[in-house]
């Protein structure tokens, strides 16, 4: 089923390549303009504002948290009548270390808390709270789609790989325009959005 959207389009292929064209736009635009450092860090606020920049052309629930029970696949993420209370324990997560912030992130993925949008905001808020706390970002570009996405199905139960990849990708670059634009694309290829490459958009 199509997502209802504000372009009116009702053909999913065309709201894929309207959504990667007008998100990744946006997307560049919070790293150009400096409005992503601005958001608050490693809180569902914080996200929100992130995903309600990414999608707000596309989608009126943009930066909204999700009324309806979703799932990917077999995994069933977090019932809508726990997810205020499983965010707000999201938010209390400490976040001084490495270890720490990814189980953050992967509680956050457990949480889903939007309609649809959730994995390329939550990599960007994951990237926010890394360069605050370790001064680091991850070079997504040297991330593999198939690994990234074994190792998140596997790490509610068990987040051993999903650190081990993360933290080989580990970058002190973090205000590299390069790594920050090969990030978003690598972050849509994970969820098949790969037309548009985010430096022929500026």
């Amino acid at each position: 089923m199509i997502l209802q959207n504000k372009l009116g389009l009702t053909n999913e292929a065309e709201l894929a390549r309207a959504e990667e064209k007008l998100s990744k736009t946006r997307a560049l635009e919070l790293y150009d303009t400096g409005l992503l450092d601005t958001f608050e860090v490693g809180t569902f606020k914080g996200l929100a504002a992130i995903h309600k920049y990414l999608f707000g052309d596309v989608y009126e629930f943009a930066g909204q948290m999700r009324t309806v029970n979703i799932a990917k696949g077999n995994f069933r993420f977090a019932p809508v009548m726990y997810l205020r209370p499983a965010l707000e324990s999201i938010d209390a997560m400490p976040q001084s270390s490495f270890d720490e912030i990814i189980e953050k992130y992967v509680e956050m993925n457990v949480a889903h808390p939007f309609r649809e949008g959730n994995g390329r905001s939550t990599r960007i808020w994951l990237d926010a709270i890394l360069k605050k706390e370790l001064h680091q970002v991850i070079d997504w570009s040297r991330v593999d789609k198939g690994d990234y996405l074994l190792a998140m199905e596997r790490s509610p139960v068990k987040d051993v790989e999903i650190k081990a990849l993360l933290r080989a990708a580990l970058t002190e670059k973090i205000n590299d325009r390069e790594v920050y634009m090969k990030g978003i694309d690598a972050s849509y290829h994970y969820e098949g959005y790969h037309v548009f490459k985010t430096e022929d958009l500026t």
